[in-house]
């Protein structure tokens, strides 16, 4: 089913929501081509299953105290799951036009000046995001030599979460950005006012 106001549009046609059952425990998505909802939906389960891991190791390690013990592990794990279910949250929370905005000056600009800061916001965050995958890069080729503590793996399994759900929020801040430039409104886009 194609979202209200999206048959007036040429690609309308690409952009089709999957079907409501389909969905399961994870949130809806706006329309989008295949590839970004099937990155989209990867990013959604690596965050369930981050969270997850997370719940399970620190109700083990919870469990443990109760009998004098402890899993020393469990807190540098959870340290880097919750780098990484950070940086995807932010991924997915982009995908769905979900970060917090203030909008009292740009929500009365008229449809055309509306469109053009919202392309100009888009264009920013677009460079930001590519300089966070560039420098995040270079940051987890410098860490392979520095090792967690307990776990004794490379610095750089945490830091790659940085150019890695940067370039998914890039994938998602150009799609949007091509939406604007199409002319469609905030609700077409993620399906909301």
């Amino acid at each position: 089913m194609i979202s209200p106001g999206l048959h007036q549009h040429a690609h309308a046609d690409d952009l089709v929501k999957a079907p409501p059952g389909r969905r399961g425990l994870l949130p809806p998505a706006p329309p989008a081509p295949a590839f970004l909802r099937v990155i989209g939906d990867a990013v959604d389960w690596a965050i369930v299953g981050i969270g997850a891991v997370m719940i399970v190791l620190v109700f083990i390690n919870v469990v443990l105290h109760l009998f004098g013990k402890d899993m020393a592990a469990t807190t540098e794990m959870c340290e880097l799951l919750m780098v990484w279910v950070t940086f995807l949250g932010g991924a997915a929370a982009t995908r769905r036009g979900a970060h917090m905005a203030i909008t009292e000056l740009i929500d009365k600009l008229n449809v055309s000046s509306r469109r053009m800061v919202d392309l100009a916001i888009a264009a920013v965050s677009a460079v930001v995001l590519g300089q966070l995958v560039w420098y995040g890069w270079l940051l987890v080729e410098a860490g392979w030599t520095n090792r967690l503590t307990v776990l004794d793996i490379p610095m750089s399994f945490q830091y790659l979460s940085l150019p890695v759900a940067s370039l998914v929020t890039l994938l998602f801040i150009l799609w949007d950005g091509l939406q604007i430039a199409r002319g469609r409104s905030r609700e077409e886009r993620f399906g909301v006012n």
